[in-house]
């Protein structure tokens, strides 16, 4: 901008229109830049965390079945609301509040309060078998021993927004997953997101296996598997119910 007055005859240096509008489109993307930067910290922190808390899970499994010669918890399909895993698992976790919830689930209030859960078991493990009259077929599969393929057989999921917040949602109904919309249902393969997918096909989430290991798979992954007729909760070897 030149100043008119006839004593100071300089020019002093301003902004036009276009580089004012500019350089706020630029403070406007370094604000989502940040913000997305931000968000992706807190995904990643909260993804570790629930890894750890399915660590932990998984050695509080093999701590039970050691002191009960193999055996280990049941779900409150057959112990009852009152025999949940989780709490049988009681002694052997630290934090026992923060191991049950997964730090990622939008109802973590609410799952404490009801007295829940956010780890589902795999119900190919923990849940018997029956025939039609409700009568067990086989021995249980609630036993080290009888686990196939430890480092193959997945034990424990995290579950979707959908499930149940009181503590008779503890396993999953792993023999009904047949299609895609059926294990979103159940689980949450797309727990860790930064851009969720209304089909739940973006992102990944934490698998614990029986061997104690966690992994993370993506949501893709396990969809690719599920569309092909694979059910990622089937022990190796095992048929699944007709």
């Amino acid at each position: 901008m030149c100043s008119r007055h006839p004593l100071i005859p300089r020019c002093e240096p301003g902004f036009t229109l276009v580089e004012l509008l500019v350089t706020i489109s630029m403070i406007g993307v370094l604000a989502v830049l940040a913000v997305m930067g931000a968000n992706a910290v807190l995904a990643s922190s909260r993804q570790v965390k629930c890894m750890g808390n399915l660590r932990n899970i998984g050695a509080a499994l093999h701590l039970y079945a050691a002191d009960r010669g193999g055996a280990l918890p049941e779900t409150t399909h057959t112990a009852g609301l009152d025999g949940s895993w989780i709490y049988a698992l009681g002694e052997y976790l630290g934090d026992f509040d923060e191991t049950r919830i997964c730090p990622a689930v939008p109802q973590r209030d609410e799952r404490l309060r009801a007295r829940g859960t956010s780890y589902l078991l795999n119900s190919f493990i923990f849940v018997p078998e029956t025939d039609p009259f409700g009568m067990p077929m086989g021995p249980a599969m609630n036993h080290l021993n009888r686990i196939p393929e430890p480092s193959r057989t997945l034990v424990a999921f995290v579950c979707s927004d959908t499930t149940g917040v009181g503590p008779g949602n503890d396993h999953t109904h792993s023999n009904q997953w047949g299609a895609w919309s059926a294990v979103c249902r159940d689980i949450a393969p797309d727990r860790f997101s930064l851009s969720p997918a209304r089909d739940h096909s973006r992102g990944k989430s934490n698998y614990l296996y029986g061997d104690g290991r966690v992994e993370s798979m993506s949501a893709a992954e396990v969809k690719r598997k599920t569309d092909q007729g694979a059910n990622i909760a089937l022990p190796p070897g095992m048929n699944p119910a007709p």
